[in-house]
């Protein structure tokens, strides 16, 4: 099976799997105007700093504002929590948008990659770069998928819209409250 690849929100037909992707999100009561935003955002130690990132015009703007924090400007602790962070930010973006999500089920079992164009550690990190990385979106992606997967409804009367939303909002909270213990 071969991969399914993105890296901007413009890719056609995957884009909206990236973090760039312009849909926004509600977490922990606040809204973003992407998943992007939502991470960088929650990286800044200064609140001034994170009200900016989240107000960011575009997600490549709040991606590059994250990326240029400093050690001090960033919250304590980050390396530990961004990975457990992105995948709380992923759920609500797949869970919170039903085409979104129909996309992520859409591709199967397909191994999903975040081919990134720039060669830096920040890419070869989330992303491959020229076939060289750790693809630790992919494979949070793929992670999203499959906890999709098992609560996608099946050919039951389960099947209204009103009860798959309901579905989705219960995962989201049940997989929100594991990633914070």
């Amino acid at each position: 099976m071969a991969d399914v690849t993105f890296y901007l929100p413009t890719d056609r037909p995957y884009g909206a799997l990236s973090n760039y992707f312009p849909r926004a999100i509600t977490l922990d009561g606040l809204a973003y105007a992407s998943s992007e935003h939502a991470f960088q955002a929650a990286k800044a130690r200064d609140p001034a700093v994170r009200a900016w990132i989240m107000a960011a015009p575009t997600a490549i703007l709040a991606a590059a504002a994250g990326d240029a924090l400093g050690e001090t400007d960033t919250v304590p602790d980050w390396a530990q929590a961004m990975v457990p962070l992105m995948r709380t930010i992923l759920r609500a973006k797949f869970a919170q948008h039903a085409d979104l999500g129909a996309l992520l089920l859409g591709t199967g079992q397909a191994r999903l990659v975040e081919v990134a164009p720039q060669d830096n550690s920040v890419n070869r990190y989330w992303s491959e770069v020229n076939g060289a990385g750790q693809n630790i979106l992919g494979k949070l992606l793929m992670e999203i998928r499959g906890e999709l997967e098992a609560c996608a409804p099946r050919a039951s009367s389960d099947t209204s819209r009103s009860a798959r939303k309901q579905k989705r909002a219960g995962y989201i909270q049940r997989a929100s409250r594991r990633d914070r213990r």
